[in-house]
């Protein structure tokens, strides 16, 4: 038997679209989460899975921190981000960043049980009408992913800290750490993200759309 995980923190959603997979999907346990780390503890739990629908903003998930987190731990999970945006950018640096499919919330229920079993098929599915937009990520923003998601999650906390304009001793306050283990957090973004300065890691973010 498939199992399925749907991951979204909204629970109505979870259940309107268990309900749709019903129709086709019958034989297929389903699971749910509803954050990044409770979608991690599910996949850790159930190495069978043979699907994640992925929500990019559940807590914790900061668009596509989650997404790449997953991808990187998981590499042979396939990944059906199902999202609320349809910002061709987005969708492009999402299929670049590993997912097997992007499926709008707006999807009519017989495209969304084509695209799922598009990607359990080992293909990749995205909208007819969204493809001819699709442009490609620069290999700038790639590369730049490949290194985030090398950050440990308590780094990537410092590194968003660091967008909001927070100093060093603010973040030590809200992680209650001292202000030398943070140097020593932002010492390994710097080495990991290979910039000098809190401005080329802004930069960075910027480019990778990170909240």
């Amino acid at each position: 038997m498939l199992k399925f995980l749907i991951a979204d923190d909204h629970p109505l959603y979870r259940e309107a679209l268990k309900g749709a997979l019903k129709t086709e999907f019958d034989r297929v346990t389903y699971l749910e989460s509803d954050s990044f780390n409770s979608t991690v503890n599910v996949i850790r739990n159930n190495r069978r899975l043979n699907l994640l629908l992925l929500d990019l903003n559940m807590p914790g998930c900061d668009n596509f921190y989650g997404l790449l987190r997953i991808k990187q731990t998981y590499p042979d999970l396939p990944i059906a981000v199902v999202s609320a945006t349809d910002s061709i950018d987005v969708i492009s640096q999402v299929l670049e960043f590993g997912a097997d499919a992007f499926i709008p919330k707006t999807t009519p229920t017989t495209d969304l049980i084509i695209a799922l079993k598009t990607v359990l098929d080992g293909e990749k599915w995205i909208p007819e009408h969204i493809k001819k937009e699709l442009v490609e990520v620069n290999s700038d923003t790639l590369e730049i992913a490949q290194q985030v998601k090398e950050l440990t999650p308590k780094q990537f906390q410092v590194l968003r800290f660091i967008k909001q304009g927070m100093m060093n001793k603010q973040i030590a306050d809200h992680l209650s750490v001292t202000e030398a283990t943070v140097k020593a957090h932002i010492s390994m973004i710097f080495k990991r993200l290979n910039v000098k300065s809190r401005t080329q890691i802004l930069v960075a973010i910027e480019k990778l759309q990170l909240d």
